[in-house]
């Protein structure tokens, strides 16, 4: 008897996305291989196939919300049309990445946590933001490139976790404080 292997070319990515969808929902603890499978409509067997261990499966998920993360911010700053003050662009990525994002934001948080007690969400974390600072450095110093990625992420997650209304003003003003003059 011959057995046929059902194909799903697309099932790792799904696995990948439920599991960010789960985490979102009920916190890492709560992104069980059972969870996931149930959430990605694929059979719980074939959670060890494509991630041997649930870290490696938490790692898989969180690197491809770092990718898309700093695909978005990459974007804003590579697509600035030329004479645009970059300032400007530091301050479309903190009003892109603080509005209509939230679950992203929940995500990141729940990355921060875990990059505290494990190394490699450390790096995780380290490799993202050397990413981002190679893309501010288009248009900022090299040295001021790790200041503005700071404050970035400084203001994204206060614009989340804050009660007090947005304010563009205030972001605007501490990124133009921090870059200070434009050379001309």
């Amino acid at each position: 008897m011959t057995r046929t292997r059902r194909t799903d070319p697309g099932r790792r990515e799904r696995i990948v996305e439920a599991v960010l969808d789960v985490i979102a929902e009920h916190g890492t603890p709560g992104a069980t291989y059972r969870s996931i499978a149930q959430a990605a409509d694929v059979p719980l067997g074939s959670m060890t196939y494509h991630f041997p261990t649930r870290d490696d499966m938490l790692l898989a998920a969180f690197a491809h919300l770092a990718d898309t993360m700093h695909s978005r911010f990459d974007q804003i700053l590579a697509t600035l049309p030329p004479g645009t003050d970059p300032r400007e662009g530091v301050v479309r990525i903190v009003v892109t990445q603080g509005d209509g994002h939230e679950r992203d934001m929940v995500l990141v948080a729940e990355l921060y946590a875990l990059a505290v007690r494990d190394p490699r969400y450390r790096e995780l974390i380290q490799h993202w933001m050397l990413r981002s600072r190679t893309s501010l450095e288009r248009h900022f110093p090299a040295e001021l490139a790790p200041m503005i990625d700071a404050l970035l992420e400084g203001l994204v997650l206060h614009s989340h976790i804050s009660t007090e209304p947005f304010d563009l003003d205030r972001v605007r003003q501490a990124v133009h404080r921090l870059v200070g003059p434009l050379p001309s």
